[in-house]
């Protein structure tokens, strides 16, 4: 039997936003086939007004008939959300957590009964449906329950299936990731300045390179070796750059970084169970 097509998001915030909007525009559901909770009546009545969509204060009253329950709450808020929810899930139902750093196993100790639980780690570009999620199975989640979410979570950018002991990986790589590009575009930003250029032209001239690349990445499929050499004359500008950039040892930067990121995911779960 198909599960119900009602979805409750609960957390109107950034990400329960975005997914509510990517839902909504692909018109893979319908505004009465969707509600979300907040903990503010101002919010909630601000979504209502903007999507047109039922909404509530009460966990409890939104998740009734749901066939797929988005928890997008801040990792912080999850326990106070699951003492609600507990007793009130039932296995025919789909948890779907975006809350990061907390295992499948903590959702699942905290919900009475075998319900099913996945798990997903998307990123600030998902903000406009141009991010990508990571997402694995609990214990008692089937594929037809990772389908259900990749689906939804599709609305918001790419998913890639990995294991539960890869997700912390994710969030280093690709959910800190924007943060890594965000602190390299402002590096190269003042480099423009330092050179002369005004900080719009310097900004425009950066976001659009760094924009196009992952394009030609992306689409043209190219390995990034491809397109550093493609760029990469003898004796050229671009060689110089790259000699600096490596004696300066940017590449074993980045991996310490991510592996740093990495750590510290591992230390919340850790916490979080």
């Amino acid at each position: 039997m198909a599960a119900p097509r009602k979805i409750a998001i609960l957390g109107g915030g950034t990400i329960g936003e975005s997914l509510l909007a990517g839902l909504l525009s692909s018109e893979w559901r319908a505004r009465e086939e969707l509600v979300v909770t907040g903990r503010r009546e101002e919010r909630i009545a601000e979504l209502a007004d903007r999507y047109g969509v039922p909404v509530t204060l009460s966990n409890t009253d939104a998740i009734e008939g749901a066939g797929l329950i988005v928890v997008s709450v801040k990792p912080q808020d999850i326990e106070t959300l699951l003492e609600e929810l507990t007793g009130n899930v039932s296995p025919e139902q789909t948890v779907l957590s975006v809350a990061a750093a907390i295992p499948t196993a903590a959702i699942e100790r905290r919900l009475a009964g075998e319900i099913p639980v996945v798990r997903a780690m998307p990123n600030a570009p998902s903000t406009v449906h141009e991010g990508i999620a990571g997402i694995c199975a609990g214990a008692h989640a089937n594929d037809e329950h990772v389908r259900l979410a990749e689906e939804a979570l599709a609305h918001l950018g790419a998913v890639v299936r990995v294991p539960e002991r890869y997700m912390d990986a994710v969030t280093a790589v690709s959910g800190s990731g924007p943060a890594y590009f965000a602190l390299l575009a402002e590096a190269m930003i003042e480099a423009g300045i330092l050179l002369g250029l005004s900080r719009e032209i310097s900004t425009q001239l950066v976001v659009q390179t760094m924009f196009g690349t992952a394009k030609l990445l992306r689409d043209e499929k190219l390995h990034p070796v491809e397109l550093r050499e493609a760029v990469t004359s003898p004796g050229g500008t671009t060689i110089s750059a790259i000699r600096e950039l490596e004696q300066a040892g940017v590449r074993a930067a980045f991996l310490n970084a991510i592996q740093a990121a990495m750590d510290r995911s591992r230390e919340l779960a850790d916490e979080a169970s």
